[in-house]
């Protein structure tokens, strides 16, 4: 018998299928961009869950409808009303254009679809239902003009995909994302989601952007982004981006749309990251809405299945706009709200010993008030992390000052200088001592004031999720109403919660990457409990705080490293030094 054989049908519709269709959320996608090529200006997504997972996909649209032949039609493989030949594909401007989503499918699903062409004087719809990819109804029925699509009984017939499947709040944390991101760019459509009953997520039509932030995200946030603009012969730019306070430990939350396909592109989130230079920390990222419009035939959106990724002919001059957008629009307002609150224009800060260095002169009244409320924050944190020590695992050393309030200078007994990082140093004390009390069973902390956070569904759906996870760790959270969560107690060593950023960062870390195993999320949390806690570069120090941050670190069991890997301490002994001003 030969070894090459031609596929069935079957098979072949649901290797399709495994391309398509990777979870609920995948459906989803594809069928609100048939929705919205359709010329839809409201579509409802309605979707149905038991605790196992989701049960029931259904998507109801305003769009121009099918007559019905095209309703049968569009299941079959490779049909599409979107290009007509190949020529098409170099200037695609809809959303759809495989051919293969109803298909997809429909051959690992039961479908049904219900569908009247807009005003094309049609009395009665269609009604199609598709099991396993073959038609086993088609029948007139009453309906409104455009298109409704249920999909039931996911990966019924390929039970090795539904096994791999996350659970229930993770797959509806994908399926928020589908339409967040589909709604900012498309601020044209009003998106209604609704879960087992329950309105999740509404958005209005917008011709504005900053309107459908507002609404997805809340209008504080709205209300703090600042606008870019920017273009070439071949691009323009346009959205919103945050001031530099307002950050992020990972590019998930850098929106970007191209001709208002939403897509996903290392490469932007990068260019983005670029235009704020020194304004973030190297591990820290913005939160971002970008809207770019390329001349189509600059863009390949035919690289990938999913059509989440794109390729750009001429990368090398769109990257280096965006960034540049990026910082013009961050020189062109006032960022002094988030520069660090200590003065830090000094090169090298002298070491005096007592609570507070006297005012310079010539510094402003404001200044040397923020800096006296830093130097009360650093005392309170160091204070946390004071302990009983064992370890003396680093050379004795005295400080002698600091570099731009983020490095300690100090001298070693035998001559050696020595700069420390002041973050990564107590980043290292802190989260030794939450692993330590964690495995101690030292629990929670409870808070006088809770924390309330209103957090959008893609985000309340991940903490849902992460809850147990976070309570390993000490944090005590609570549902306090739809999408608004109430953290009653944190863990032990972070001491009071005086910015719900931890818990933000938290969910966005296990959000972003749900591949980990459950010792790597439990890693993660710990990592960024201790960032969050530790002093900040940026924040001056007296000389008996810079003292006292060093012996935590020299009782530390690895004090050479923070919990990420980076140095702590860098160190330049006498040969050294000597080298350096050709001494000898």
């Amino acid at each position: 018998m030969t070894k090459i054989r031609v596929l069935d049908p079957d098979t072949v519709n649901r290797i399709a299928a495994g391309e398509v269709v990777e979870r609920p959320a995948s459906v989803v996608k594809e069928l609100l961009e048939n929705a919205i090529d359709a010329g839809a200006t409201s579509i409802l997504l309605d979707v149905s869950s038991d605790m196992a997972g989701i049960t029931k996909i259904r998507v109801t649209d305003n769009g121009e409808g099918m007559a019905p032949e095209e309703a049968i039609l569009a299941f079959s493989p490779h049909a599409t009303s979107k290009i007509r030949d190949i020529a098409d594909l170099s200037a695609i401007r809809t959303l759809g254009f495989r051919g293969e989503a109803l298909a997809s499918i429909a051959a690992v699903a039961e479908v049904t679809l219900v569908t009247r062409p807009r005003g094309a004087g049609a009395l009665a719809g269609t009604r199609v239902v598709v099991r396993g990819g073959e038609v086993v109804e088609k029948s007139e029925v009453g309906a409104p003009e455009g298109t409704t699509v249920a999909v039931e009984r996911l990966f019924y017939n390929t039970p090795a995909r539904r096994k791999f499947l996350k659970s229930r709040n993770t797959e509806l944390a994908h399926v928020y994302a589908v339409v967040e991101n589909l709604a900012l760019a498309h601020g044209e459509v009003a998106f209604r989601v609704v879960h087992n009953g329950k309105e999740r997520m509404a958005t209005q039509r917008s011709a504005g952007l900053q309107n459908t932030i507002a609404g997805l995200y809340g209008a504080d946030l709205a209300r703090a982004l600042v606008p870019v603009e920017g273009r070439l012969p071949i691009l323009r730019i346009r959205g919103y981006i945050s001031r530099p306070s307002e950050s992020r430990g990972n590019p998930s939350q850098i929106s970007v749309s191209i001709n208002g396909r939403s897509i996903a592109s290392r490469q932007i989130a990068a260019a983005v990251r670029e235009g704020y230079g020194t304004l973030l920390p190297k591990d820290r990222y913005p939160v971002a809405f970008l809207d770019l419009s390329i001349d189509t035939d600059l863009v390949d959106v035919n690289v990938h299945p999913t059509k989440r990724e794109v390729r750009l002919s001429r990368e090398r001059e769109i990257l280096p706009a965006i960034a540049a957008a990026v910082k013009e629009a961050l020189a062109g307002h006032d960022l002094a709200r988030d520069v660090p609150a200590e003065p830090v224009q000094q090169q090298i800060v002298t070491a005096e010993p007592g609570p507070v260095p006297a005012r310079a002169i010539g510094e402003s009244v404001t200044s040397y008030t923020a800096g006296h409320r830093g130097l009360t924050l650093s005392d309170k944190q160091l204070r946390r992390t004071e302990t009983e020590g064992r370890e003396n695992l680093l050379p004795a050393m005295e400080p002698i000052g600091q570099v731009a309030a983020t490095y300690i200078v100090a001298e070693g007994t035998d001559g050696t200088l020595y700069l420390i990082d002041q973050h990564a140093a107590h980043e290292r004390v802190l989260y030794d001592q939450v692993v330590e009390q964690r495995d101690a069973g030292a629990g929670s902390q409870e808070l006088i004031m809770p924390v309330v956070l209103s957090l959008p569904p893609k985000e309340s759906a991940a903490l849902r999720d992460a809850m147990a996870h976070l309570a390993d760790e000490g944090f005590v959270v609570e549902e306090f109403g739809r999408d608004t969560f109430a953290v009653r107690a944190v863990p032990a060593a972070l001491g009071a919660v005086e910015d719900p950023g931890t818990v933000r960062e938290t969910i966005a870390d296990l959000l972003a990457d749900e591949a980990r195993t459950a010792p790597d999320r439990r890693q993660a949390v710990t990592c960024i409990v201790a960032c969050r806690g530790a002093v900040k570069a940026g924040a001056l120090l007296t000389h008996d705080q810079q003292k006292r941050l060093l012996a935590q670190l020299t009782r530390t069991k690895t004090p050479w490293t923070c919990p990420h890997g980076r140095p702590t301490v860098v160190a330049f002994d006498r040969k050294k030094l000597d080298g350096i001003f050709r001494r000898g």
